[in-house]
């Protein structure tokens, strides 16, 4: 059960009470003493222990020290209310100490308290014999604080009615009578203190608790000291012109400094308009809030005053007008203004808010083109081709050279021989409709290397120049095809067989003629294609061309579109289908045009015209 609740508590206060009997406990810890208590007989006294949290469950107890008993309800004689012991009509067997025992949960402690009760002295008069002093201020309105403000408040949370009376030595003083009035319940206010306001005052308490009619006083001896309350000074608002949005909120302070000792008799006010503002309340018009002051020592003593004048939403009659400032006191007023004028149209913010969206929309488009640039420039040319000029009237007779390692050649690998005979044909001919020439499956017969490869590379739009990490390793790189057909014709034989019998030469030249187009000439594009991984030392044995153009434009990777491929199949399939995914992508590369590795080739290969129709397929090829 929650012992927060109702019954919770309830519950919990039959067991502390079952537990602690009548008899004072001796095992609570023991915490500083509170208060004393002074009264005089037939008054009322109230002994209070506000030590514990209302939100915490505990039960709180009564004992009289002296017989150990815990002190319970008695009928016009004591009442325990809440964490308050009441006693209503004190006698002198009253007087003690008694002790309050709180109990929680999880703890138990006491508080001891003194009270004490006396004969009210005869020449005391209608005073008793315990008395608070207070100070008065000379020549502006202070005021004096009952002792009983505790009683007052105590009393107000149970809904139990009191009336507050204040005495004069024992002369009872009226409210608005002469210079006194009653405020805020325990305050007594004397309007131009002069010094014959010092001396003994007294309230008095009257209630009825428990059926039983009570009161209870308290004296205070009020003294006079001497202080000055000069002309109040306007701070703000300073007879200023201020700029504001039609329909925006907007507030204006009015600051006031009193140089004075003690408390000024001042007041300050707002004119809108030319009427007073006296609502405090918030609302839809103008109102203003409750006044606010608080005391200087240095440079000079004084008063700071304060009230603030609020629009809620400024109207059209609300500029052009001034709006005062006015404050009060005993030796005359001042004031100060302010005038509201409209606000010239403020376009930084628009301006900085197009400008930044302008910014954010560009860095996305830049972003996104930069990540789909493929798909993006291969829908548009398939979307729009009349766009491009048609290139089968260029002289070309093929879209790409493709250059790979030839048989019995270094380099060369079946994958490497299956990727470019087999796979480029598949993908770029039969699916996309490019032109290819392939060396070794459209050299003429009996043609002499060096021609064959000077004439195919000059009809070609592209070169594909295929390699593998071990493609330029161990050779000798010419620096241009004069060395090439010099030993054609000069050391190596000259006829096409004896050519045919050293393979490296025509990939030499391809090589050469390449770089030398591309990077001199500037006549033939060439697109590097990077079969498997290449590390650092493997690279640096690259002719210094190749390494230059790898650098500049980059290679596309048919390994890494490869791996990346794999990996989001082995993920799909599971990590217990990773030597099925990857046998069957030996077994079945990728031969979609939509694949990765097959995207970047046709967007290097040459623009289709506008009258050439895409044959391009999206299904899977078989070899």
């Amino acid at each position: 059960m929650d012992l927060r609740s109702a019954p919770g508590r309830l519950l919990l206060c039959l067991v502390l009470r079952g537990i602690g009997a009548e008899r004072l406990p001796g095992n609570c810890t023991n915490f500083l003493r509170l208060r004393d208590v002074s009264s005089v007989l037939g008054d009322v006294a109230m002994l209070q222990n506000p030590a514990v949290s209302s939100a915490t469950p505990h039960v709180i107890s009564w004992y009289d020290s002296k017989t150990g008993r815990e002190v319970r309800n008695q009928t016009g004689r004591t009442l325990v209310l809440g964490d308050s012991l009441w006693f209503l009509n004190l006698t002198l067997e009253d007087d003690g100490e008694y002790v309050s025992v709180v109990k929680t949960p999880t703890r138990c402690y006491r508080k001891a308290v003194r009270l004490a009760v006396a004969r009210p002295p005869v020449a005391e008069g209608c005073g008793r014999p315990k008395k608070y002093n207070q100070m008065l201020t000379k020549g502006v309105t202070d005021f004096l604080v009952c002792p009983l403000k505790s009683h007052i408040r105590k009393l107000d949370r149970y809904n139990v009615g009191a009336t507050l009376r204040w005495f004069r030595g024992c002369e009872l003083i009226e409210d608005g009578t002469g210079s006194f009035a009653y405020r805020e319940r325990w305050k007594l206010y004397i309007a131009r203190v002069e010094a014959e306001h010092g001396g003994s005052y007294t309230c008095t308490l009257n209630f009825t608790l428990g059926g039983v009619p009570g009161s209870v006083s308290d004296t205070i001896l009020a003294s006079i000291r001497g202080d000055y309350s000069l002309d109040p000074e306007v701070h703000q608002p300073a007879n200023e012109m201020i700029r504001a949005e039609m329909g925006a909120p907007f507030t204006k302070k009015c600051q006031v400094f009193v140089p004075c000792v003690g408390k000024p008799d001042a007041n300050i006010l707002w004119l809108v308009r030319g009427k007073l503002v006296q609502n405090t309340v918030p609302s839809p018009d103008v109102y203003t809030t409750n006044l606010h002051s608080w005391s200087q020592e240095v440079p000079r003593k004084g008063v700071w005053m304060e009230r603030l004048l609020i629009f809620p939403e400024l109207r059209g009659d609300d500029f052009g007008t001034n709006h005062v400032c006015k404050t009060f006191s005993f030796r005359g007023s001042t004031e100060g203004y302010f005038k509201l004028l409209p606000k010239d149209p403020n376009l930084v913010l628009p301006i900085g808010l197009v400008l930044g969206g302008v910014a954010v929309l560009s860095i996305i488009n830049v972003l996104v083109y930069h990540l789909f640039k493929v798909d993006i420039v291969l829908w548009f040319r398939r979307t729009f081709p009349f766009f491009y000029p048609n290139k089968d009237l260029d002289g070309k007779l093929y879209d790409a050279y493709v250059a790979h390692p030839p048989p019995c050649s270094r380099g060369f690998s079946q994958e490497v021989e299956t990727f470019a005979v087999n796979m480029l044909p598949q993908v770029l001919e039969k699916a996309c409709g490019y032109k290819l020439f392939i060396a070794g499956r459209d050299c003429l017969p009996g043609q002499a290397t060096v021609d064959s490869v000077e004439e195919n590379m000059q009809a070609s739009r592209r070169l594909l120049l295929i390699y593998t990490a071990s493609t330029f390793v161990g050779k000798r790189h010419p620096s241009n095809n004069n060395d090439v057909a010099s030993k054609n014709h000069n050391g190596d034989g000259g006829d096409p067989e004896s050519q045919e019998a050293h393979p490296d030469t025509r990939q030499q030249l391809e090589c050469v003629l390449a770089m030398h187009r591309a990077l001199l000439e500037g006549s033939l594009k060439v697109i590097l294609v990077e079969l498997e991984e290449i590390s650092p030392a493997q690279l640096a044995l690259f002719p210094e061309s190749v390494r230059h153009l790898r650098k500049k434009q980059g290679a596309v990777c048919w390994w890494e579109n490869r791996r990346r491929g794999r990996k989001w199949r082995t993920c799909m399939s599971g990590r217990g289908g990773e030597e099925r995914v990857a046998r069957d992508a030996r077994l079945a590369p990728p031969l979609s045009p939509s694949f990765g590795f097959w995207k970047e080739v046709r967007y290097h290969m040459p623009v289709r015209g506008k009258r050439t129709v895409y044959p391009e397929k999206t299904a899977l090829l078989d070899i």
